[in-house]
């Protein structure tokens, strides 16, 4: 398994991991309708393409298959992390997150944050994050809840 950047021709992949992380995994934490609302198939492709330029997303790949991305902006804030349904538990988000502690080094960041599914909470638990404040944002009309989490990054002198 390889973490890499983005490339233009990853974004309908990464859509599709993006599908199934929601679909396969979060569905066991939020409601059908909750579900449809945050991981909407009929997406523009365009619009997500865009999206995911802008993210400049890092990417695991295996045998030559895109099942997982995140990505870190110069503030610190995680906006994209997902894993694929059917690599999950498989030690590709800590892949993905130990690259993303790699590159908070290299860009001088002191503190990542992040909006966290309830479904993704004891992972990011587990790598020292802490839940700052429950929210519950909406989408196309329904109410979903989710975690702002944040972690300080010590730095060694």
């Amino acid at each position: 398994m390889e973490i890499r950047r983005f490339r233009v021709e990853d974004a309908s992949a990464l859509f599709q991991v993006f599908l199934s992380s929601i679909h396969d995994i979060a569905s066991r934490d939020y409601t059908a309708a909750q579900v449809e609302a945050w991981a909407q198939a009929d997406r523009a492709p365009e619009v997500w393409a865009s999206r995911m330029r802008e993210l400049q997303p890092f990417v695991a790949e295996a045998k030559g298959k895109i099942i997982g991305y995140a990505d870190i902006q110069p503030n610190g804030y995680i906006d994209h992390f997902f894993v694929s349904g059917a690599q999950s538990r498989q030690g590709v988000g800590t892949l993905l997150m130990s690259r993303i502690h790699d590159e908070a080094r290299l860009l001088g960041i002191s503190q990542l944050t992040a909006d966290v599914s309830t479904s993704a909470e004891p992972f990011f638990l587990h790598h020292g994050f802490q839940v700052v404040e429950r929210r519950f944002p909406i989408r196309r009309g329904v109410m979903l809840q989710n975690s702002l989490m944040r972690k300080d990054l010590h730095r060694k002198p």
